[in-house]
């Protein structure tokens, strides 16, 4: 059964820009408040800032039904959009939505996971646990709008999940997103093994690589070396045997003198 939550608020007659931002200078939030069929008309209303600011530190106030009292008249009504400065403690607008006791009413509640220190993949060292959702969709009238829905963890081990199907709802809930798809909600991964860092194998593939092409690289620069050399000492013996004199035989002795 769904909390009561009341935020009083006043009727306000004046509308635009300026009259919002006079209103935001008295500590005021201006706000509107809609729907509820073609008998309730569009309704302009201000609330104190400091009400809205202290009820926004609560998950209730986005995601639960509201009595909203306006100069003593309370209706039924959901948060459906607000407007926050860019960077200080203020809101600056809010819209809510008047609700039918007899309809079906599509709300965001937000997920609480319990006992996730005391389960199995809890306990283990290195265990990551994603939370893959943090909310879900759900339809349901009025009176059975719960505030949040819990996600019981306890008996997870690793490499386990929870899916959307697993998820224990109050009687009357419907789950819209398991509609699309059973998702996971909570996935638990075992720890990998460390692998070696990139650089250094990296850089031990390149030294073994480099030493065959080294050696070969040697061995191919020899050869030609030697082959240069045979080729500059061919020249150099022509040259050494051009400069060698002839040698000239002795003339031989006349026998007869």
């Amino acid at each position: 059964m769904t909390k009561t939550h009341e935020i009083k608020a006043q009727s306000r007659k004046d509308e635009g820009k300026g009259a919002s931002r006079r209103l935001r200078r008295t500590g005021f939030v201006p706000a509107v408040v809609y729907g509820g069929g073609a008998d309730h008309a569009p309704q302009s209303i201000q609330i104190e800032h400091n009400t809205i600011l202290l009820a926004a530190k609560h998950e209730w106030f986005f995601s639960s039904l509201l009595d909203l009292n306006v100069d003593g008249k309370v209706q039924k009504v959901l948060v459906r959009d607000w407007q926050k400065h860019p960077f200080k403690q203020l809101m600056m607008h809010m819209d809510f939505l008047r609700v039918n006791e007899n309809e079906a009413i599509r709300v965001s509640v937000p997920l609480h996971f319990l006992n996730q220190e005391k389960s199995p993949a809890g306990k283990t060292s290195g265990v990551v646990i994603s939370h893959n959702l943090t909310e879900v969709e759900i339809s349901c009238l009025p009176k059975d709008l719960p505030e949040f829905i819990e996600v019981d963890l306890s008996g997870l081990s690793i490499n386990e999940s929870i899916h959307l199907s697993q998820l224990k709802v109050p009687d009357g809930v419907q789950l819209l997103d398991l509609l699309k798809e059973d998702a996971a909600v909570v996935a638990i991964h075992s720890p990998r093994a460390e692998e070696p860092e990139p650089v250094a194998a990296e850089a031990a593939a390149t030294e073994t690589a480099a030493a065959p092409a080294t050696a070969a690289g040697a061995a191919g620069a020899a050869a030609p070396a030697t082959g240069d050399a045979a080729k500059k000492a061919e020249p150099a013996k022509k040259e050494e045997a051009k400069k060698e004199p002839a040698k000239k035989e002795p003339a031989k002795k006349d026998a007869k003198k």
